[in-house]
């Protein structure tokens, strides 16, 4: 099924997007299962393995295939039970490792079949056999959408980041190829004359031979990706009691290769700094074609606000299917609608309201949570890395600025298995856990605090949001939290000499002349720089604005969005637009300061704020998303932005009344990159965006004018 999830986004389209989790009808020219299911039955001449589980909620627990060729293939090995993939096909093809989780009775023959050999061609149009990288990322499929333009249909799907990027690509429709010759230049087209009720598919040539192709049909109920009337897809809410929805993040929640969404809920929040009772969060899991999968309601114990239910959606266990991870406390119940009952919740009591007179909690149990992907159900629960109990260690005694958090996914641990780093307070007293769902088991990797001795640099250094990136190129990701970098390791790497508090923050390679990638922050006090410019691994100072009299500007933004300016460009809220690399002003600032977004056909990003999208030049390109509204007050943000489906270019969510709409661009371009969700620090953004004041993601290398092509990811995939 294709799902998505409010709260964490995770989508599967239904008669949308090519699905890619079990099987489907493709050519697989050696073999082998894909990490994204469940394969028994073998295919012939025509087609590869045709059923298959995880598009039903099964598969990916953890199951290799080993494959065998005739030809010139290679066998594949993997941890788990399989039975033998063979080949009988003329030339055989090397099917690799199979797949990298799910298991498999039997795999696709190829007796001539297409060409009679080829790549290992699994489901859904891909072969995550050739991900043999480090960083553990998810079995994505092709990902392909229509959408009905003038004059014909717009298509657009995935290239992987484990791919070769001169890969060429065949476009069908309805079963008949639309183009003269295969596609090496770009990952979308135009199918011009095409009928409104078109569907598509899509197949990779390799070295001359077709591949598998990208429909689902089993799991998606049709011959492929049925073409959308406008560019975007409605999920209508099933919200009551007056909740709105509010921060959402994408997770295959069932393990089929395509997104849902998880969409947080809320009544009435309030601000940490504000007293008064709140609603109880909730998270809510839809497909897009919008089935409640389950609701959690964390329970009166957890307070409602941007701040408090930072959360985080992801494969954390590496068996196919996304997690949702966040923080609870008794009176939690999960997607079943049972209390809590694995580790300290086990014998807590249910009933207990911790809120006192001014609504706030200072005290009672406070835990970490993992549910399932796949029916919201509690997987395990340990307890929370730094407790409240009230005090004022955290700057105030009144639930202020202990009740601040962030969180993201972050590849910190030396087997490049994602965990989830959790944070509780920035202004002072700035604490870190690192989680590691392993094996059916949750458990506390490292924690930093920078009240313990040694650390007290790292103290008052972070923002409203938190990143993590590998700043030094070791393939584990250290955690940014603003004007300080963690190292994977859970020890403080370097900080800046000031207080280092903003609302803003953003880390990629703003300066593609040097190596390493940059970190640009706003500051929000008086006396320090107002913003800066930084070194992401060393903290080194490579520009600063004027000392602020004031409290600082706050909110600001970074990336390249003038193509007549080599490299990125910084600006903030109350000053003008300057040169990443040297800092110098070079001409006025947007006025947009909030959120960013790769839309249009070129490699400048533009800029997105409220329910708008518009080009730093004021020509072209952009979109209003009429009838939908920004959360989070001031902050105009959208409720998620990050590359969904179809090619490298982003798609954004907005509420749209008793609706979410998921838009995606129509516009052409010439410029190919993989996936961006296949960059390992692109997507821990991605995940991290719900955290307190929502950042646009950003990729480890440099997207704008000028752009050499981006390095190829060191990653696996399951």
């Amino acid at each position: 099924m294709r799902r998505i999830i409010v709260g964490t986004l995770g989508f599967i389209m239904a008669g949308a997007i090519a699905g890619c989790g079990s099987s489907s009808t493709e050519n697989h020219a050696s073999g082998g299962t894909p990490s994204g299911g469940e394969s028994t039955t073998s295919g012939s001449t025509t087609g590869g393995s045709t059923t298959g589980g995880s598009a039903t909620g099964g598969g990916m627990t953890g199951g290799t295939t080993a494959a065998l060729t005739t030809g010139s293939g290679t066998t594949g090995a993997g941890a788990g039970s399989s039975t033998t993939a063979a080949t009988t096909g003329s030339t055989g093809g090397a099917s690799g490792s199979g797949g990298v989780g799910g298991s498999s009775s039997t795999a696709a023959t190829n007796t001539g079949g297409v060409g009679g050999g080829g790549s290992g061609e699994s489901v859904c149009g891909v072969t995550p056999a050739l991900a043999t990288g480090h960083v553990v990322m998810e079995n994505l499929c092709r990902g392909v959408v229509a959408v009905q333009v003038d004059g014909g249909n717009f298509i657009s799907w995935r290239l992987m980041g484990y791919e070769d990027p001169a890969i060429g690509f065949n476009v069908y429709r309805d079963g008949t190829k639309v183009n003269d010759a295969p596609i090496t230049d770009s990952t979308n087209f135009v199918d011009a004359g095409a009928l409104a009720d078109a569907t598509y598919t899509v197949r990779a040539v390799v070295d001359g031979v077709e591949q598998g192709d990208s429909a689902n049909t089993r799991a998606v109920g049709d011959s492929g990706a049925r073409t959308w009337s406008a560019n975007y897809l409605t999920i209508p809410l099933q919200t009551t009691d007056g909740y709105t929805a509010g921060d959402a993040s994408p997770g295959d929640l069932d393990g089929d290769g395509d997104y849902e969404i998880v969409v947080k809920e809320e009544q009435g929040p309030k601000d940490p700094s504000q007293d008064g009772v709140t609603g109880q969060p909730k998270f809510a899991a839809y497909d897009t074609g919008g089935d409640l999968l389950w609701r959690v309601d964390l329970g009166v114990n957890i307070r409602e606000s941007e701040h408090t239910t930072s959360f985080v959606v992801y494969d954390l266990d590496g068996d196919g299917s996304a997690e949702l991870a966040v923080k609870t406390a008794p009176g939690t119940r999960d997607g079943t609608g049972e209390f809590l009952h694995t580790g300290p919740a086990a014998n807590d009591d249910d009933l207990a309201d911790y809120r006192n007179s001014a609504g706030k909690i200072l005290d009672g149990p406070e835990y970490l949570s993992v549910f399932s992907g796949a029916d919201g159900a509690e997987l395990a629960t340990i307890e929370y890395h730094v407790q409240n109990m009230g005090g004022d260690s955290f700057g105030d005694d009144y639930g202020n600025r202990s009740d601040r958090y962030n969180a993201t996914v972050a590849f910190v641990d030396e087997t490049g298995r994602p965990s989830a780093v959790m944070q509780r307070g920035y202004y002072e007293r700035t604490t870190f856990g690192a989680y590691n769902y392993r094996d059916g088991e949750l458990s506390l990797l490292w924690s930093f605090d920078s009240n313990a001795s040694g650390n007290g640099d790292y103290g008052g250094k972070g923002t409203h949001s938190v990143m993590a990136a590998d700043t030094d190129g070791d393939l584990r990701q250290e955690i940014i939290p603003g004007a300080a970098t963690i190292g994977p390791d859970g020890q403080g790497k370097c900080a800046v000499e000031f207080y280092g508090h903003g609302d803003a923050l953003h880390i990629t390679d703003l300066v593609p002349s040097r190596p390493g990638l940059e970190v640009f922050q706003p500051t929000e006090a008086s006396g320090v720089p107002s913003y800066f410019v930084r070194d992401a691994d060393t903290c080194e100072i490579l520009w600063q604005g004027p000392n602020s009299p004031e409290e600082g500007p706050g909110r600001g933004a970074a990336d390249d969005i003038d193509p007549t300016n080599p490299g990125g460009e910084a600006w903030v809220n109350n000053a003008g637009l300057f040169d990443a690399e040297s800092g110098d002003d070079i001409g006025d600032p947007p006025a947009e300061t909030n959120f960013l977004i790769w839309w249009d056909g070129d490699e400048s990003r533009e800029l997105l704020n409220s329910n708008r999208v518009t080009n730093f030049d004021g020509e072209g390109g952009g979109f209003t998303a009429d009838g939908c509204t920004s959360i989070n007050g001031s902050k105009s943000v959208p409720n998620l932005s990050a590359d969904l489906f179809g090619d490298w270019r982003e798609e954004v969510v907005f509420s749209c009344g008793s609706s979410l709409r998921i838009y995606t661009t129509t516009h052409l371009t010439a410029r190919r990159i993989y996936t961006l969700m296949h960059d390992p620090q692109y997507r821990a953004n991605v995940s991290s965006q719900n955290a307190s004041y929502n950042q646009p993601p950003h990729t480890s290398f440099h997207i704008g004018a000028g752009m050499v092509e981006p390095p190829r990811p060191n990653i696996t995939v399951k």
